[in-house]
């Protein structure tokens, strides 16, 4: 335990998590058993978008957002805040912003999407092939690696390139803090060898002064200064503790955070992730890691299907077509509801499209092909993952707003033979509570998450439909095969 936590940790201790989202800035305050005892949300500027692959949002409104977002939440607590003890930050992936040695932004931050730095980020790939290549990971077009270089080509003397964590952490504290090997691993921070590229920014001119220390999700970087207290509502002395990046904040949110255990993430798309004790790298590229907070692995992949295979569907219709699709059972036909071009998980292929093999006999018939397809390319996810030697155990934890769906969770738990574990908050911000958790509330990570993630509810298969769900899985996977997307062994 820190000196903070032997000293402040009573009954009615609490920690904050933070999440510094695209559209808002969300805070929640939970006690060691994880419940939620107040909430705070203030709005951010939607990005400006623009020809190029332009995308920018004014990083001057993050700390006034996340500072009204702590006192909403402080204040809503019995002792009016002062029972916090530990916060932790996480934010967008590959977010960065010019500022000046004081935390103060000298321009718009370029947001986790903007795609200009594309050639120079192509150019580092090259440059650092085998290092990418021995972590498993790829420089892809919006790595924030292109963008730290971009700035690092305008910064004045004495400025800064900060990620969103570190620019909130150095106004919560007053001073420079280090930033995570989360929110750094797209900058170029080589987690494996615990280093930056120091060749490719060498290559590219860059100063080691504008690449900050860097260390382990969870660990202290100091305490809230007197003047963010006044901003916020979070006492002096309160411990501010390192986040990470929103999806890993939001796999540890979900308690799956050991090895062999993971979590599919069923959104707009559907995300896979998981914890291994050694780095794991995928040939094909479909899957890459982050560095878990006690040293572990967090591999884990994107697909582009997921909940967009019900966007043409009125939601307020989902409900009755929930009903019809699971009282007639198993669908008659095959579908890939994949409604962008290509795919890059849990397969690699930018000639992947969309399909239906076989004519649905109705509209629920259609409805359960496509709640059915999306649950088929993640039974193929743990497949990939399992192929490369990676175990997973017990049941998958379900996040995200297709989890809901009672009747596509139990076409989930059939298809992959397994339960589901419905978490019960999948959030950024009680992943990022977690961490604040872990070396103050309790001892570490692990015990954390155990406390105060709860029991989920588990979905189990149904047994009745197993057989005609293998039969359609078999004969989807021979479908991608034929045309060319899966290998042939």
């Amino acid at each position: 335990m820190s000196p903070a936590a032997d000293v402040l940790r009573t009954a009615d201790a609490v920690v904050a998590g933070i999440d510094v989202a695209t559209a808002a800035v969300r805070v929640l305050c939970a006690d060691a058993g994880g419940r939620i005892l107040a909430e705070g949300r203030a709005p951010l500027p939607q990005p400006v978008r623009g020809t190029g692959g332009r995308s920018e949002q004014d990083a001057r409104s993050w700390w006034p957002a996340t500072a009204a977002a702590l006192r909403q939440a402080t204040a809503a607590l019995p002792g009016g805040g002062r029972e916090v003890i530990a916060v932790a930050v996480s934010a967008t992936s590959g977010t960065l912003v010019l500022a000046t040695s004081e935390g103060e932004p000298v321009g718009p931050a370029l947001m986790y999407d903007d795609r200009r730095s594309a050639d120079l980020n192509a150019k580092a790939q090259e440059l650092g092939a085998a290092r990418w290549r021995a972590l498993g990971l790829s420089v892809g077009p919006t790595a924030s690696l292109g963008k730290l270089v971009s700035c690092a080509g305008r910064a004045q003397p004495g400025q800064l390139v900060l990620h969103t964590p570190d620019l909130i952490g150095r106004l919560l504290t007053g001073h420079q803090v280090a930033l995570d090997w989360s929110h750094a691993l797209k900058t170029g921070y080589d987690p494996q060898v615990g280093e930056w590229a120091t060749e490719i920014f060498d290559a590219f001119d860059v100063p080691s002064a504008l690449l900050p220390a860097v260390q382990a999700p969870g660990t202290p970087i100091g305490t809230v200064s007197a003047s963010a207290a006044s901003e916020t509502g979070l006492p002096v002395g309160c411990e501010v503790r390192l986040g990470m990046t929103d999806g890993c904040a939001g796999q540890i949110a979900t308690g799956a955070v050991h090895p062999g255990q993971f979590v599919g993430v069923l959104g707009t798309t559907y995300v896979l992730k998981g914890v291994t004790r050694e780095l794991v790298t995928d040939p094909a590229g479909a899957l890459y890691s982050h560095r878990h907070p006690d040293g572990w692995w967090l591999p884990g992949g994107a697909s582009n299907t997921g909940g967009e295979a019900l966007a043409t569907v009125d939601p307020a219709r989902l409900p009755d077509l929930d009903a019809a699709a699971g009282a007639r059972g198993p669908a008659s036909c095959l579908a890939y509801p994949l409604r962008r071009e290509g795919e890059r998980f849990p397969f690699v292929s930018g000639e992947a499209r969309g399909f239906t093999a076989g004519a649905p006999q109705d509209e629920a018939d259609e409805h359960r092909a496509a709640l059915e397809g999306v649950a088929f390319l993640e039974r193929l996810a743990l497949e990939r993952v399992q192929a490369l030697g990676i175990e997973v155990h017990g049941p998958l934890h379900a996040a995200g707003g297709g989890s809901r769906s009672a009747l596509w969770s139990r076409i989930r738990a059939t298809v992959l033979h397994r339960p589901l574990r419905i978490a019960d908050r999948a959030e950024t911000a009680f992943g990022a509570a977690l961490l604040a958790a872990a070396g103050t509330l309790h001892p570490d990570l692990s015990a954390s998450a155990a406390a105060m993630t709860g029991p989920g509810r588990l979905v189990d298969p149904v047994p009745a439909e197993q057989a005609a769900i293998d039969e359609s899985y078999q004969r989807f996977v021979a479908e991608l095969r034929a045309r060319g997307w899966l290998g042939l062994g």
